[in-house]
């Protein structure tokens, strides 16, 4: 455990080091699009966040492969290798994209060939455990497809969650957290080895996002750009590929005693065939309903528009933050529930926590639909929205100001027109992209006033 964690803070310490680095370096590449009608930002931030992250990766699988005990994983597994392998061409066609907007469909192919290179090195998807049928070996051809499309999907999702700040990198956190502590159990419970190469790959995974987190918390200052969001993708799928199709049922010496205790014993057998599901569930929820919304609509299921899950939580009335935080708190529900599902099946509790962190998670998609107000005497401990207004005090404040627009004068009220809309027009002045306008640091006004003074002077 020491050597994974010492893994994770080497990539986590790699990652959030070279984030600023990368940032300078995307500003003066021009790696910086325009803001588009379905951004949520609206100041021009830059992308290829995933250079750094790609170098995390490399850090870990680096400092894994001096380290005595998961120096083994090398040893006696080419998985590492054909992930970096794999990684190393999904952050390339990344990079290609945040720089000059490559087409989907090429970026679709580049994901194939990706998760193809990973097949051709022995990472790949050998067998599933069906319940009610037992241990299905699969073809090679089987298997190569399974993995192909369990990829794709993966990354796809991914990378179509990747709306808000810090909500892409926050859910994969929390998926590979979950699959972590799953493989770890899987290696150290029942001393399986062919769990280890899962649990180095959720263990960088973590390093990875919680580095390149604290730049890109809202207000973001980089984005992770498709270089960041189909890398962390493919590490997620790999992670999955590795623990569903490399490990025997059989090395867990579960089928003993009675059927009923047989099959609360074989929940870990099958759970990865539903953990790689539960860690993906939101973003593939949200993919399977663009695609069939974009379908519907007549338009390419690679057409970018609003419709997203983070886009509708913003429309209901949440923050960017509160948004962010209930996407987090369902992915962790879903993916940590599965987990303490699959370590004690036979509980009641774990279903009646399940059931009543769903109730709690209704409850707050539903907050902006009511005001909730404090009562009397807690009033001056909450913020002022949440204070109840007396109605002599509204009373009085509409009298006040029917009072004051009786006394004002004609002129006085087209002066305070005028001010508005010169006012409404400045509030809806385009954003000017470039250098200068990037997190606030635009200098428009200041520049604005600087000229009128040497207009006025080289009149005079």
């Amino acid at each position: 455990m020491r050597e994974y964690l010492l893994t994770l803070c080497i990539t986590a310490a790699v990652t959030y080091l070279l984030t600023g680095p990368v940032r300078k370096f995307a500003i003066v590449a021009g790696a910086m699009p325009q803001i588009r009608a379905r951004d949520v930002h609206r100041e021009p931030t830059p992308r290829l966040g995933g250079i750094a992250m790609f170098f995390g990766l490399c850090a870990g699988l680096l400092v894994a492969d001096h380290l005595r005990n998961l120096n083994e994983v090398f040893a006696n597994s080419n998985e590492p290798r054909a992930l970096l392998s794999g990684a190393a061409l999904i952050w390339l066609i990344g990079v290609l994209d945040d720089k000059f907007e490559i087409d989907a469909l090429i970026k679709l192919g580049g994901q194939m060939i990706a998760a193809g290179v990973m097949v051709m090195q022995g990472l790949t998807i050998l067998w599933l455990p069906i319940p009610g049928v037992g241990l299905v070996a699969l073809t090679q051809w089987q298997g190569t497809l399974l993995t192909v499309a369990l990829v794709v999907i993966t990354i796809n999702a991914v990378n179509f969650v990747d709306g808000l700040d810090g909500l892409a990198s926050g859910m994969v956190c929390i998926a590979s957290a979950a699959s972590f502590l799953y493989a770890y159990r899987i290696w150290y419970g029942y001393n399986i080895e062919a769990a280890a190469p899962a649990t180095l790959f959720a263990a960088i995974l973590m390093g990875m996002c919680l580095g390149f987190l604290p730049h890109n918390m809202h207000p973001a200052r980089i984005f992770m750009g498709d270089s960041g969001s189909m890398l962390i993708g493919l590490v997620l799928a790999a992670g999955a590929i590795s623990i569903t199709g490399q490990i025997d049922p059989d090395a867990m010496n579960l089928f003993s005693g009675s059927e009923r205790n047989t099959v609360h014993q074989m929940v870990p057998v099958y759970i990865p065939l539903l953990l790689p599901l539960t860690i993906i569930a939101v973003p593939a929820a949200d993919l399977v309903l663009a695609i069939v919304r974009r379908t519907w609509r007549g338009q390419s299921p690679f057409a970018a528009d609003r419709g997203h899950l983070h886009h509708r939580l913003l429309e209901v009335g949440h923050s960017h933050s509160r948004a962010v935080l209930i996407m987090y708190f369902w992915s962790a529900l879903i993916a940590f529930g599965a987990l303490a599902y699959s370590v004690n099946s036979a509980s009641m509790w774990i279903v009646l926590g399940i059931a009543a962190l769903s109730a709690v998670g209704l409850v707050l998609l539903l907050l902006p639909r009511f005001t909730p107000r404090a009562p009397r005497w807690a009033e001056n401990l909450v913020p002022p929205r949440y204070r109840r207004r007396r109605r002599g005090a509204l009373a009085a404040e509409a009298e006040a100001a029917m009072a004051s627009l009786a006394y004002e004068e004609p002129a006085s009220h087209e002066k305070a027109a005028q001010e508005r809309e010169e006012g409404v027009r400045e509030h809806r002045s385009p954003v000017v992209t470039g250098v200068s306008g990037v997190n606030g640091a635009t200098a428009i006004g200041p520049r604005a006033r600087f000229l009128e003074g040497r207009k006025a002077e080289s009149s005079r």
